[in-house]
């Protein structure tokens, strides 16, 4: 006859653990852990979360609050009509080299406040405008001043912020339009 599984602690409790135990995989010290997925820094916000779905598992949608996502009905106004040159940044929610270059795109709108206005364009909701503009690549950036596009203005991919401003620079002391 067989016996009854013993119930005692010792059987119970589970075995000790290294703080490198294979089980969980390696533990970092607190300081070296990450930040939670849901804090994100003070001036952009991921989109929310599905219902029922954790926010760090989503594909993250960097909003930037200084920068205006701009239509095809808003684009005369904002852009053409601007009294300031305006820097139009085409972008795609699935665009990975587009969610790369925000940070630097948001660091160039409070950099160059009232030289210079910064707008999105979404690719995906706004085709004439792609096809007007001939956008090929993403993300594409175009500036325009007087309502013209600049010459040698267009940009296509990523770049770091010295790239960035060694892009901008010039074209904002440029006072020609073709």
């Amino acid at each position: 006859m067989a016996s009854a599984p013993s119930t005692t602690g010792s059987t119970l409790a589970p075995p000790p653990r290294s703080p490198l135990s294979p089980a969980r995989g390696p533990r970092l010290p607190s300081t070296l852990r990450l930040a939670p997925a849901h804090a994100a820094p003070a001036r952009c916000f991921l989109a929310p979360a599905a219902p029922g779905q954790q926010p760090a598992r989503q594909r993250a949608r960097v909003r930037c609050c200084a920068v205006k996502f701009i239509g095809q009905s808003e684009f005369a106004a904002e852009v053409l009509e601007s009294e300031l040159p305006v820097l139009v940044d085409f972008v795609a929610d699935w665009c990975g080299p587009c969610r790369l270059i925000a940070p630097v795109v948001e660091w160039a709108s409070q950099e160059y406040a009232g030289r210079l206005k910064i707008v999105k364009i979404d690719h995906d909701a706004n085709p004439q405008l792609i096809e007007e503009y001939k956008v090929f690549g993403l993300p594409t950036l175009i500036l325009f001043k007087n309502g013209q596009e600049v010459p040698g203005s267009r940009r296509e991919g990523a770049m770091i912020k010295d790239k960035f401003k060694q892009y901008l620079e010039p074209l904002l002391t440029a006072s020609t339009v073709s």
